[in-house]
Order: C-alpha cells, then structure tokens, then sequence
C-alpha cells in the first residue's frame, strides 16, 4: 500500500502503524463499509503523519489518533445517505422468479463486509474479541447506521471501545453533559431497530455448522442444505435489493436463478464476527471466477440468515484481500 503523501505504509512511524488494526474497526463501524474505512484510515496515517512532529507530549498518542479518524469519519458522512441492508429497505421478500435481479442499487448504498481478521486486533483478549466481533455484525453495523454521526462516534467510543465520558468529550470538543446525552438518544435509537450488543463467540457447534455447509454448497445437495437452515431463514444478496424469506424459498432460489453456482469452490472463513463463506463460481472455460461472500448468522444450531455480498464489479475479494485463484485458498 501506498500514498504520494507518505510513501510506502511500511515507512510509517511504527507508532502510528500499530492502531491501523483497531482504527480500521472503528472506521468501519462508523462508515458501514470496510473500502471507506480503509480510505479513512489511510487519511488519518497521512494527517497524523504531517502532524507528528508538532504532537510529542500533548497527549496519548492512540486518543490522538481517534480524534483524526473521527473528523475524517464526520468529513466523510457529512450529507451522505445512510447505507442500509436489503431487508431494511423493503418490507416484502421478493419471490424467486428471475425478475428479482432487475433492482440493483450501487455500492454505496449497501452495508459492506469485513473480515474478522481486518479490523480484530490480534493480541485482544478473549473478552475484548466477543465484544468485538458482536460489534461489527451486520445487524447492528447496521443499526448504526441509524444515528447521526456524532452520536453514531459517541456511542461507539463510550458502549463499544468503553472510553469514559470525559474522554469522549475532549475528543469531541464538547461537554460531558452534551456526551451524556447523546449517548441516551443513541441507545434509545438503536433499541428501537434491534442493535443490540451481545458476545456470542463462534463455537465448536457453529464450525461445525459451517463445514457442513461448506460440504453442501460444494457438493451443491440442496436437500442437505436447505436442512441446515431455519425453516423461516432469510437471505440477501447486495447489491440487488431482492432478498429471500424460507428455507424452501431458498432452496427454490439456488435450484433455478442460482442453479449457475452449481460446481463452485468455497472457502471457510469469518466476517462481521459471523462464520462466512467465500465462493468462486465457475466459468465457461473450466474456470472460476470470484463471486460472493457469503456471511452467516448462525441462532440455535442453524442458519437464520446469509447475507451474499456478490464480487460483480470484481473489487469485492480483492478490497477484503481474499485470492482471485481458488486454488490459493
């Protein structure tokens, strides 16, 4: 990676390179999306990295840092619609008929994935990581989306990254009392359209569940598939604003418009604090090509939801840093 301000990241002041990880995460949290996060970060290097000779002593530097990726965060949002997620969009499931693919919406508008491994730092302790990855599911990277950004900073700093008040405070240039209750509106907020924060670590019974998946869609038994499911799972699939409500609705999906999946590789992995699937579909030269991240939502034993982010403008899987070449999995 590089930038004309900065030159190669590995030419950073090692100071600043090892908050990327944890920046990253925060970004992502407040933007919705792991490609704007990473243009933040790398903003914030470029800022901190001008401005480090005039910092030593004033304060922390990992504070100081937040304070940069925040304004860069609030530049970015300021008069930007706020990204969603299909189902947020719309109150009825489509039926699956091919007509389905005709709404397509751009990037932008859509919640976006992140691996784990993007934005988890990996020296956090087993607590640190649940709270970390129940943070950047997609439900409730979502439900942020919701809040203003100031208040979306202030609830992430103060109920996710536990800073106290009086930090978020000066970082924000405001008062505690102002803090306080933006924080009051940001929890009532996010209660009302389901952003609730609670660990649930990916367990033995959920990689199982997931290498059975694996097996399914590989093998592509839509029987045994569709018996891994809830019998009221959802599915979408960004960037079309269709989405999928039943097993059997699913199964009838992946039988008929998605029958081109058939033969696929897949790759086991995790994303947005979820068990996740990166597929490559086949092509008519014996090929395969990248074709979607799959993120699972995972609720008693079954799949409740899958959320397919598709590769087709070809940026996916090389902005989340997944092979090209399935054989590199």
């Amino acid at each position: 990676m590089t930038s004309v301000a900065i030159g190669p990241a590995d030419q950073l002041d090692p100071r600043l390179l090892e908050h990327r990880r944890e920046l990253t995460g925060y970004c992502y949290r407040m933007l919705g999306s792991s490609f704007d996060a990473e243009d933040a970060v790398q903003e914030t290097m470029v800022r901190a990295w001008r401005g480090i000779g005039d910092f030593e002593g004033r304060s922390a530097l990992r504070s100081w840092l937040y304070r940069i990726a925040t304004n860069v965060c609030l530049d970015q949002l300021s008069g930007r619609q706020r990204r969603a997620l299909p189902m947020d969009l719309s109150g009825q499931p489509w039926q699956p008929v091919e007509a389905s693919l005709a709404a397509r919406r751009p990037h932008t508008a859509w919640v976006e994935p992140v691996l784990d491994r993007q934005v988890i730092p990996e020296d956090a302790d087993p607590a640190e990581r649940a709270v970390a990855k129940e943070s950047i599911r997609l439900a409730f990277v979502a439900a942020l989306q919701h809040l203003p950004p100031r208040q979306r900073a202030v609830l992430i700093l103060r109920e996710v990254l536990r800073w106290k008040a009086e930090e978020v405070a000066q970082l924000l240039e405001t008062t505690v009392a102002s803090v306080n209750s933006a924080l009051q509106r940001a929890r009532a907020t996010l209660a009302s359209v389901g952003g609730v924060v609670e660990p649930r670590p990916l367990d033995e019974d959920q990689r199982d569940l997931l290498a059975r998946y694996v097996d399914a869609f590989e093998r592509y038994d839509i029987d045994a598939f569709v018996r891994l499911l809830h019998d009221d799972a959802t599915q979408h699939m960004p960037p079309f604003e269709m989405w999928l409500r039943g097993a059997d609705d699913i199964g009838t999906w992946m039988l008929g418009p998605g029958s081109d999946c058939r033969g696929s590789r897949v790759m086991a992995t995790e994303a947005n604090g979820s068990p996740a699937v990166a597929q490559w579909r086949p092509t008519a030269d014996g090929g395969f090509t990248p074709w979607a991240l799959h993120v699972l939502e995972v609720s008693d034993g079954r799949v409740a939801h899958i959320s397919s982010f598709l590769n087709l403008d070809n940026e996916l899987f090389r902005r989340l840093g997944l092979p090209v070449d399935p054989a590199r999995r």
